[in-house]
């Protein structure tokens, strides 16, 4: 039995019917180089029943503190069923690209069930006319609630879930799976006591291990204060959300984003931002919204050992980033977004990121929990003054081709939040040379997501046209 973090739980208070607080991947693969050119559904299932221990989350239920007063549990399930979460669904004909995206906001925007593991996959056949994808491919989506896993370990769980070859390995025998008594509502409350009787002592070590980035995130954002910024803007994506979803992506060489970056003096990161925000500066204009202020983005930042092994939980922290949709050139809005990031980047080294990550264990649990399901009930976000207009993160996958039960994973799409305040999730990946930017929408917010796409492949058009030879 372990217990959440204060960033991991936080997840799980925010979370409400209109906004389920998981995240996911739309993978593709091509079933051509597994044995017999196909993957039954069966062998999937076994896969994960074989790797279970390469992903804790899978077999962990969660349990809940009495009153919220502390953080939640993960308690090792012993009846683990992995197919209660795996179910198997095809498109209809044509089954194109345009089909796919339909199911896959009706897949996610229903809430996981709390009472199981916190997880399900959705196998989907009859890819048949979607580019990039041969005839007879099929698709995963994953759904895991965020309390468990972030953005980075979601997809070195998922490297691990595969093989180097279309060749399925055989792994070592891990053992009996050492389950949890399920704790009673009397056992949570004593750790509760326990818990928050030593919380004083924890807080003035981790204030005295702070100070310093603390002093250091003052003094910067002192210097950085003769530069007064407009507020951030209202934009249609910043209220109240809906439980209905939209989903699109498109598809990107690397190659290209990496020249862009080259001779704008850059990094990749900076020019996708840049595609995002002309897509925004795109759309709002196109339906007259476009504020005269520049839109912000929030951009996840990973804290987590690059040379940890693949596990679950939280390890992130976040920068605002101007997006200059205020700037109409996309040439002159790059480089001014160059300078913000690095801006952002200076910012968040000088706090510390561990040190922001680990602020979120000593909330309050109570006011916390109290705190989100009041905004939630009354409508805040339609209200109060956005902190950010979207949310960009930029996961890379592996440079290498992997393979799930011999089938070859041809791309990948990232699922992200959508929760009140922020309506519009920018997921990045990117997998053998290629780079993937799809979206995750409130359906009222965004009732035209083609069109969306439409403005992302202009805005990455106007980018590279603009530093042309």
């Amino acid at each position: 039995m372990r217990q959440l973090s204060g960033i991991d739980s936080m997840f799980l208070f925010h979370e409400t019917a209109a906004q389920p607080m998981h995240i996911g991947t739309l993978s593709i693969f091509d079933p051509s180089t597994a044995p017999d050119r196909s993957v039954r559904f069966k062998r999937i299932i076994k896969t994960i029943q074989e790797r279970a221990h390469l992903a804790p989350h899978l077999r962990e239920r969660l349990f809940e503190v009495p009153f919220h007063a502390d953080f939640p549990y993960w308690v090792r399930d012993p009846s683990f069923d992995p197919e209660f979460h795996i179910r198997h669904i095809a498109l209809p004909k044509p089954g194109d690209w345009r089909q796919l995206c339909i199911q896959v906001a009706r897949l996610y925007s229903r809430p996981l069930d709390r009472s199981r593991p916190l997880w399900e996959l959705y196998v989907i056949e009859g890819l048949d006319n979607v580019d990039g994808a041969a005839a007879g491919s099929f698709a995963t989506v994953t759904k895991t609630h965020h309390a468990a896993i972030d953005g980075k370990s979601a997809a070195d769980i998922s490297t691990a879930l595969c093989d180097p070859t279309p060749e399925i390995r055989d792994l070592p025998d891990p053992g009996n799976w050492d389950t949890d008594k399920a704790p009673s509502a009397s056992e949570l409350a004593l750790l509760a006591f326990q818990s928050n009787a030593m919380k004083p002592l924890k807080y003035m070590e981790f204030a005295q291990k702070a100070m310093s980035g603390w002093t250091n995130g003052i003094k910067a954002l002192a210097e950085q204060a003769l530069e007064t910024k407009p507020p951030v803007p209202r934009t249609r994506f910043n209220g109240t959300v809906s439980p209905h979803r939209v989903f699109e992506g498109l598809n990107y060489s690397l190659d290209e984003i990496r020249e862009i970056k080259s001779k704008a003096g850059g990094t990749v990161n900076d020019v996708v931002l840049a595609i995002c925000a002309g897509a925004l500066r795109r759309y709002l204009e196109a339906h007259d919204e476009l504020p005269e202020e520049t839109l912000v983005s929030m951009c996840p930042i990973s804290v987590r050992d690059p040379n940890s092994s693949a596990h679950g939980s939280n390890e992130v922290t976040s920068m605002a980033v101007s997006l200059k949709t205020d700037i109409a050139d996309p040439r002159e809005r790059l480089s001014a977004i160059t300078v913000e990031t690095r801006n952002a980047k200076e910012l968040t080294n000088a706090i510390g990121a561990k040190n922001m990550v680990e602020a979120a264990n000593f909330m309050p649990t109570q006011l916390a929990a109290m705190g989100a399901r009041v905004a939630a009930e009354q409508g805040l976000a339609n209200y109060a003054q956005p902190v950010f207009n979207t949310v960009i993160t930029n996961v890379p996958g592996s440079r290498t081709p992997i393979y799930s039960n011999g089938a070859e994973h041809v791309n990948s799409f990232g699922l992200g939040l959508c929760a009140d305040g922020n309506g519009l999730f920018h997921a990045v990946t990117s997998y053998c040379g290629h780079l993937t930017i799809s979206i995750t929408c409130c359906r009222e917010m965004m009732p035209d997501p083609s069109f969306y796409a439409e403005c992302l492949q202009e805005s990455f058009d106007a980018l590279k046209a603009a530093y042309a030879d």
